[in-house]
């Protein structure tokens, strides 16, 4: 069957919202920006140019983004010992902090929005989850 453009359009910029709403409205001290490159390090990228691949963005915009993570000291630089040419990228402890304080206003604003809905609605809400999470995997 093929698929609705109106829903398509229509899902699409829910998402899009919902997304947008929870970045920005739930910042705490770390921008939206920023916060990506946080997690790419945290889950293992370690060099600017892997981050940039990673998030699909500039090297001169990751390189901006990373050296203000290293002024704020939410993320160190280290000279790679197998190469000397290289510079490997970690979150700080300060970082974690972060970016966990980050991770609780996003849950937050979640959770407020859907404490606001009815218990149908939070059902329909459960029961698309696995829908939407194929969705993202495709």
């Amino acid at each position: 069957m093929k698929s609705d453009p109106d829903l398509a359009t229509d899902l699409r910029l829910a998402c899009l919202r919902i997304a947008r709403r929870n970045r920005f409205e739930s910042v705490i001290e770390v921008a939206p920006h920023q916060a990506a490159v946080l997690i790419s390090i945290e889950r293992g990228s370690k060099s600017a140019r892997e981050i940039a691949a990673k998030e699909k963005i500039s090297a001169p915009t990751v390189s901006r983004t990373i050296a203000a993570l290293v002024e704020a000291g939410w993320v160190t630089r280290t000279v790679d010992p197998a190469d000397g040419r290289r510079i490997v990228l970690a979150i700080s402890d300060t970082g974690r902090r972060v970016l966990q304080e980050t991770r609780r206003a996003r849950e937050e604003w979640m959770s407020t929005r859907l404490n606001q809905l009815s218990e149908e609605d939070i059902e329909l809400v459960r029961a698309a989850l696995p829908v939407l999470e194929r969705i993202a995997r495709l």
